[in-house]
């Protein structure tokens, strides 16, 4: 009977771009040509062949040497035949596990043909030894090398990632920058500019959800770019952790900042995070898509982990105030439905400080009132209407709710589109009643609330051409900010630098408070 034989083939990235012809081979073919030719020709039968393509002698998780290793335990055959020993595998751990101790125990010969390993020769076990040796150093140069080159180009500030940024493409004129991708990077600047008015990260999330706007992966997958696959295949939403990660990236500032993860060794793909101190950062590498101001704005909120702020609450307060008496910024609390600031250290020690306390409501009064003492006082109103902006005039907002409409049709298409492909499943048998009536209960839900806020932009629409034929509306804005009564964290952290909060001297009397202004 003819003893059975394995063969396995292995092609590397490294092989393919090798000089001279007594080096590796870089074509499968070849090899499975030459063991398939040197089988027949000692009267093997091949029972399979086993090829893993581009993958790294040091890579453990390869899926035919693995289908090899779970053939040779149920015995299917008795001899592996590679061409070298280096291509079953590169490490000297896994040689002595394989080669020399369970291939024996399951009545596995190996051979590699070039380097003229043979199990069944018992004198050449040392030269097993040695190759398995030099082919782990020759592992640990080349990633040694391969880290020294990247190393360099993370240095000199050029790109390695596989994956641009969201709002940013690879130039395809010049490797390792990148250049803006004007699509996504307007989402990005709204994502920046909506986190410093006051919405929170599941709250910018939702936004872009209901709008329609697809995750960083979903916009490259419908753009056909590279994109790492997601855990959640199936998720096409933003989440909370992709508008906070995005919040905190120093690339769109124009700055490359790598190397937050590093590879705990050359024969693993695992990363581990690296300490600050070890990121590669250069200033200034490629065009940003957020200025300055807006990301020192929007690291300052960050810094003071403030909650999102809503009007009323201590948020639009948040790291403003302070005790005149010891000068600790004033703490947050919350009595019976109503929000107060308080010194930070009243009562938490016999000599703390007993100072100052002061409702959120009765500040906020204070500062409105100051601020409309200021515009009587400093600027007239033909002034305010020449030169304060208003970024909430009617077009604006006639133009963003009928960019919210269009976004909104498209979303609902989708939705009736889903429909129609789910019943076309159905009738094709692909698919059971039961499912289909969940997924078109989902599909029908959502396009049915798409198509309500549709109705409710035109109606706004229509509210605001009546407006704006009744004339311009530049003063009826003007008044309302004179007039103005409620304040929200954008205004508050512009304007104002910080807020000095006096100890009422009795209960009658207002608390005394100084304001430092931003002008």
């Amino acid at each position: 009977m003819k003893p059975k034989a394995a063969i396995y083939c292995r092609l590397s990235e490294e092989d393919r771009n090798k000089q001279f012809e007594t080096d590796d081979s870089v074509s499968i073919q070849n090899q499975k040509a030459m063991l398939i030719q040197y089988a027949m020709e000692q009267g093997w039968e091949i029972y399979d062949i086993y090829c893993d393509d581009d993958y790294t002698g040091s890579d453990r998780k390869r899926p035919a040497f693995n289908r090899l290793l779970t053939d040779a335990q149920k015995h299917c055959f008795q001899i592996v035949l590679c061409k070298t020993q280096s291509r079953f595998t590169r490490e000297l751990e896994l040689v002595e596990k394989y080669i020399h101790g369970l291939f024996p125990i399951w009545g596995i010969r190996f051979v590699s043909i070039v380097d003229n390993a043979d199990t069944n020769n018992k004198g050449n076990k040392k030269s097993r030894q040695i190759n398995g040796l030099v082919n782990e150093w020759y592992l640990e140069d080349m990633s040694e090398n391969i880290k020294s080159v990247l190393t360099n180009r993370r240095v000199n500030g050029y790109h390695i990632g596989a994956f641009a940024l969201y709002g940013y493409l690879k130039d395809p004129n010049q490797k390792g920058h990148l250049i803006v991708d004007p699509e996504a990077a307007a989402v990005v600047r709204e994502v920046f500019t909506l986190f410093t008015q006051g919405y929170g990260k599941s709250a910018i999330a939702r936004i872009l959800n209901d709008r329609g706007i697809p995750n960083p992966t979903e916009y490259k997958r419908l753009h056909g770019l590279r994109y790492k696959q997601p855990t959640n295949k199936n998720s096409t939403l933003w989440q909370y952790f992709a508008i906070s990660d995005m919040l905190n990236n120093e690339i769109y500032i124009g700055n490359m900042v790598q190397g937050k993860y590093g590879s705990i060794s050359y024969k693993t793909k695992q990363n581990k995070p690296r300490p600050k101190s070890q990121w590669y950062r250069v200033e200034g590498t490629h065009e940003p898509i957020i200025d300055q101001d807006l990301w020192n704005r929007t690291q300052a909120l960050i810094s003071q982990k403030a909650k999102p702020f809503t009007v009323g609450t201590i948020g639009i307060f948040a790291k403003k105030v302070t005790c005149a008496n010891c000068g600790y910024t004033m703490r947050s609390t919350k009595n019976r439905g109503n929000y107060y600031l308080k010194c930070s250290r009243r009562h938490i020690a016999a000599d703390s400080c007993i100072g100052a306390f002061i409702s959120v409501d009765l500040l906020e009064q204070l500062v409105v009132k100051e601020m409309r003492r200021l515009c009587e006082v400093y600027l007239s109103r033909e002034e305010l209407e020449q030169h304060i902006a208003f970024g909430t005039n009617l077009k604006e907002q006639k133009f963003q709710l009928q960019t919210d409409i269009t976004a909104y049709e498209k979303k609902a298409e989708e939705y009736t589109k889903g429909i129609h492909d789910v019943y076309m499943d159905k009738v094709k048998g692909l698919i059971n009643d039961q499912d289909f009536t969940e997924m078109t209960k989902d599909f029908s839900s959502e396009r049915q609330r798409l198509e309500q806020r549709i109705v409710d932009c035109r109606k706004h629409i229509v509210e605001i051409d009546e407006k704006m034929a009744v004339g311009d509306n530049r003063r009826e804005l003007m008044e309302q900010y004179l007039s103005i009564e409620h304040l929200d964290r954008e205004f508050v952290d512009t304007m104002v630098d910080h807020i000095v909060v006096y100890k009422r001297t009795s209960k009658k009397e207002l608390p005394s408070i100084d304001i430092y202004w931003n002008f």
